[in-house]
C-alpha cells in the first residue's frame, strides 16, 4: 500500500474516534483545522445543522511568512470572525493531527483574539 495513503487513513481514524465525542453548536461551535503541507484550514462548524459558519485559509494570506506563523494569523482571523458573530465559546477539534506545532499556533492565537475552549 502506499505510504501517504496509509497516513491517511491513520490521521482519518483518529479524527472519527475524537469526533464520537464531540459535536459544534450554534452556541458552541466547532473549530475543525485541516493540515496540508503548505496551508492551513479553520472553520466554525455548526453541526445540529450542518452549516459552515466562518472559515479562514492560510492561501488568502499575504506575506505570512512561514507556515507556523501563518497558522497563527489563521487563528486570529478565525477568533475575530467568532467574536463578531457573538460566539465566545468553541469546542476544539484538532483533527487528528498532534496537538502541537502549526495546530497548537491556530489554537493559541484563538484563544488570544477573545474565543474559550
Amino acid at each position: 500500500m502506499n505510504k501517504n495513503f496509509q497516513k491517511r487513513a491513520k490521521r482519518d481514524r483518529r479524527h472519527a474516534r475524537s469526533r464520537v465525542r464531540m459535536s459544534g453548536t450554534l452556541e458552541k461551535p466547532r473549530i475543525s483545522v485541516f493540515r496540508s503541507n503548505t496551508h492551513i484550514v479553520a472553520q466554525l462548524i455548526d453541526d445540529e445543522k450542518g452549516r459552515t459558519l466562518a472559515m479562514v485559509s492560510s492561501v488568502s494570506l499575504k506575506n505570512a511568512g512561514n507556515k507556523t506563523e501563518a497558522a497563527a494569523q489563521v487563528g486570529k482571523l478565525l477568533g475575530e470572525k467568532a467574536v463578531s458573530l457573538k460566539i465566545e465559546h468553541a469546542v476544539f477539534d484538532r483533527g487528528g493531527y498532534k496537538y502541537h506545532g502549526r495546530v497548537k499556533a491556530v489554537a493559541e492565537a484563538a484563544r488570544e483574539a477573545g474565543l474559550k475552549f
